[in-house]
């Protein structure tokens, strides 16, 4: 394709440009080209196509000139650069048309000739420069677009990174106040949710894939679930049903675990807390329900709670999920719909 627009495109262009030329001039003075002699012909035939080459240069030095430059495109600009090429179409025309027409007639030409050829190829080399930049408008949008778009990819992997980081100190805290205290109750205990710790620690800081089977994230509530029994009081009731279905099912992760969380640390009345997880056609349903005193009001969490998890799922779930919590009954109610990779 290279070759075709270095060496085979300037004769076409050249010949198309000279054979309007030819019908407009003929036109205009009544003559028919075939009935000159053969010398004239070649020479102008000949002499087109060889100031073809550098003439078809000329618009694209124009549009990498332009193109370079900075600032705000105004009318005034697309005057001014149209202009130039025109300008330039017009000088490059006729000198061109001069030495053509001295080495076929050997008589000055006419400026009939003169004015002809220029606005014909000024016409020509303007039709090459706006497509030319036109291209170059259409690249430079579709690459600033691109760029747009990874900017604010770039943006909202840095708010998850943010918004998933948020979870770690306020686990951290609730995690070293269990052990801490089973030091002096039970040190065997302490090394267990030593080492559920570690696990959960190990899932948070090296597991974390752009998505993970839901069978994964299980495992991590499984262990999260029995540190968090370890400092419960005795009288909580707690109810676990995780569909078995539940397992190839891809999801982002730790966007289950502030919904258990805050059931065990707001668990009050009859503290009774029953999870539960399921497969609803294309989605997980996973629900949360913890009983609470009558006169506790809802309380909105903020920025490690129930607000940081919205944030979470209108990133990675746009228009795929659903959030819903309510008080009734003296329990706390949430219910978490995503729909599955």
């Amino acid at each position: 394709m290279r070759l075709f627009w270095k060496y085979l495109f300037p004769p076409v262009y050249g010949l198309l440009i000279y054979t309007i030329i030819r019908l407009v001039s003929d036109l205009t003075n009544g003559d028919e080209f075939w009935h000159r002699g053969l010398r004239q012909n070649t020479v102008e035939i000949v002499g087109v196509i060889i100031l073809a080459y550098p003439m078809t240069r000329i618009p694209p030095y124009f549009e990498r000139r332009f193109s370079k430059r900075q600032g705000v495109f105004t009318l005034g600009r697309v005057f001014r650069e149209f202009g130039a090429v025109m300008l330039t179409g017009m000088a490059v025309a006729t000198a061109a048309s001069s030495l053509i027409h001295v080495g076929a007639h050997d008589y000055p030409i006419g400026i009939d000739d003169l004015t002809i050829a220029a606005v014909i190829v000024s016409l020509f080399m303007m039709l090459h420069f706006s497509i030319l930049r036109g291209n170059s408008f259409v690249k430079a949008y579709v690459e600033q677009k691109l760029l747009v778009e990874k900017v604010r990819n770039d943006q909202l992997a840095t708010e998850l990174k943010f918004l998933k980081a948020q979870y770690h100190p306020h686990f951290l805290f609730n995690a070293l106040n269990t052990i801490y205290f089973q030091m002096d109750e039970n040190v065997g205990a302490a090394k267990e949710s030593i080492e559920k710790f570690s696990e959960l620690l190990r899932y948070q800081l090296y597991d974390q894939q752009q998505t993970v089977p839901v069978s994964q994230e299980i495992r991590y509530l499984g262990n999260f679930i029995q540190l968090q029994q370890t400092r419960s009081s005795e009288k909580l009731r707690l109810e676990v049903t995780f569909d078995e279905r539940l397992n190839g099912q891809l999801v982002y992760p730790l966007l289950f675990l502030p919904l258990v969380e805050n059931a065990f640390k707001y668990v009050g009345g009859d503290y009774h807390i029953r999870i539960a997880a399921r497969v609803e056609g294309p989605a997980i349903r996973f629900e949360v329900k913890n009983g609470v005193p009558a006169e506790l009001p809802i309380r909105k969490e903020g920025g490690i709670g129930l607000e940081n998890l919205r944030r979470r799922l209108e990133l990675l779930y746009p228009g795929r999920h659903s959030l819903t919590v309510a008080k009734k009954d003296g329990s706390f109610d949430t219910v978490l719909i995503i729909e599955h990779g």
